[in-house]
């Protein structure tokens, strides 16, 4: 038997592997574009967000030059082509909840209350840091994630 011979099963394998993965009924090769599709309009709403640092706090706040928390991130990902819901309650219903080790620039971090109750959201920024406007008297800035625990993560 011939060197080439022997190659040629292991050439097979990949082609073998997507064509069960097709009749499993798996993604195969749209899946990557829409996931860096997301990730893209993630960056975005971190890019927007940072273009308004230093602006201030305003109780329901939805821009373009003053915000509170849930106006940032909406007008945020509106700039980035991306509608999400006006308030950090409704934007944490209306996005994947994710573990912490998935967390990329873009996702939306929550803070809660021991029941549950969203009181706070950002954009992470990465670096464990995160855009958000925090109260009045404040401006947006991009700052370090202060708590370990009542915060969870959500993917728009």
């Amino acid at each position: 038997m011939t060197t080439t011979a022997l190659r040629r099963p292991a050439r097979l394998l990949p082609v073998l592997l997507a064509a069960l993965a097709v009749l499993a009924g798996l993604a195969v090769g749209p899946a990557a574009p829409a996931a860096e599709a997301r990730s893209d309009v993630g960056a975005k709403a971190v890019a927007a967000a940072a273009t308004r640092a230093g602006m201030p706090y305003a109780y329901g706040g939805t821009g373009p030059t003053r915000f509170d928390c849930s106006g940032l991130t909406q007008w945020s990902y509106k700039q980035a082509g991306e509608s999400i819901p006006r308030t950090a309650a409704q934007q944490r219903a209306a996005t994947t909840k994710i573990p912490t080790r998935s967390l990329r620039p873009g996702d939306l971090v929550f803070f809660h209350n021991s029941s549950g109750h969203v009181y706070h959201v950002g954009i992470y920024a990465g670096n464990w840091q995160i855009w958000d406007s925090p109260r009045p008297g404040r401006t947006i800035s991009k700052r370090t994630i202060w708590a370990k625990s009542g915060v969870t993560w959500g993917r728009v």
